[in-house]
C-alpha cells in the first residue's frame, strides 16, 4: 500500500473513533502527557491500533491520540512521538502529523523537552520557538503524501505568527513567563557533546532537542498553521555540573505540565476557526 493510502486509511479509522474532529491538535513531548488528564470526555486511540504507525519506545512517550475537550473546545492530543534514534525512518516520524492533516486538523501546536543552550535559561523555563535549525540530516521525501500538499516553499517561515501570538498572549494573561528562541533538532540518542553545544551557541541556538523539526516541516508542507513551545528540562552539556539523565527530563516535564496546560487552555479558545485568520503569516 502506498504511503498516502496508509495515511488516509489511518485518518479514516481515527475519525470513526473520535466523537468529533477538531480543527486543532497538540503534540506532547517528554513528560508532558499529563495534559491529557485535563481533557473532558477523553477518547484514546493507541498508535498500535492504526496502520502505518510504529510503537513509541521511549519512557514518557505514550504513543496514542486522545480526543476530547479542553475548557469546552474540541482538541486532539498526540501523546508521545517516535524518534529517529529509535530506528524510525524520517517518513515514520512524521506519519502522525500527516494523519492529523488528512483528518482535517488545521492548526498544530507542538511541544518538546529541550536542553537550554542560551545563558540564563533554567530547567522549567518555557520557550516559544520562533525559528528552527534541522541538524538531523534525515530529509523527508519532497512529495509529502498528503492531498494538495505544498513542498519546500512553505518552510522558509515555519511558525505562524498569529498562532504564536495567541500563545504569547495566553501566557501573559495566565501570568506564566514565556520567552522566545531558536530550536535546533539533532538526531540523538546521545546528549550533545560540549563541542557541539559550543557550535550551537555560535549558531544562535537557544534550545536543543531530538524532535520537532521534521514534524514542523511535514505540517507546513501539508498547509497546517504551526506553533511550538520548548520546555527546558536541563542545561546543555558543559553548562551544568550535573550529569544529564532522561529521568530528570521526565521529572521537570511533570512539574511544568500545569503551567503549560494553563497556557494551552487559554490559547486554544483563541484559535478556534471563528477567531483564526486564513493563511500563514
Amino acid at each position: 500500500m502506498e504511503a498516502a493510502d496508509v495515511v488516509a486509511q489511518a485518518a479514516r479509522e481515527l475519525r470513526q473513533r473520535l466523537p468529533t474532529v477538531p480543527c486543532l491538535a497538540t503534540v506532547l513531548g517528554s513528560g508532558l502527557g499529563g495534559l491529557a488528564e485535563a481533557l473532558e470526555e477523553p477518547v484514546s486511540v493507541s498508535f498500535d491500533e492504526l496502520p502505518g504507525l510504529p510503537s513509541a519506545t521511549v519512557a514518557g512517550h505514550g504513543g496514542r491520540f486522545v480526543g476530547g475537550r479542553l475548557d469546552g473546545v474540541a482538541v486532539l492530543l498526540q501523546c508521545g512521538r517516535v524518534h529517529g534514534y529509535e530506528g524510525a525512518t524520517a517518513e515514520q516520524i512524521v506519519t502522525p502529523v500527516r494523519i492529523l492533516a488528512s483528518l482535517g486538523v488545521e492548526t498544530l501546536l507542538i511541544t518538546n523537552a529541550a536542553g537550554g543552550v542560551r545563558p540564563g535559561l533554567a530547567p522549567g523555563d518555557l520557550v516559544l520557538i520562533n525559528d528552527q535549525i534541522d541538524l538531523t540530516f534525515r530529509p523527508l521525501s519532497t512529495a509529502a503524501p498528503t492531498p494538495g500538499a505544498a513542498r519546500s516553499e512553505r518552510l522558509g517561515d515555519p511558525f505562524d505568527r498569529v498562532v504564536s501570538g495567541a500563545i504569547r498572549d495566553a501566557a501573559r494573561d495566565c501570568g506564566v513567563p514565556l520567552g522566545g528562541g531558536t530550536y535546533a533538532g539533532l538526531h540523538g540518542p546521545s546528549y550533545e557533546t560540549r563541542a557541539e553545544i559550543r557550535m550551537l551557541a555560535r549558531m544562535g541556538v537557544d534550545v536543543v532537542g531530538m524532535s520537532t523539526v521534521s514534524e514542523v516541516a511535514a505540517a507546513r508542507a501539508a498547509g497546517l498553521r504551526v506553533a511550538a513551545i520548548s520546555l527546558v528540562t536541563n542545561l546543555a552539556t558543559g553548562l551544568s555540573p550535573e550529569a544529564l539523565a532522561h529521568e530528570d527530563v521526565l521529572a521537570v516535564g511533570s512539574a511544568a505540565a500545569g503551567r503549560l496546560t494553563r497556557i494551552l487552555g487559554a490559547a486554544i479558545p483563541r484559535l478556534e476557526p471563528s477567531s483564526q485568520s486564513t493563511g500563514a503569516k
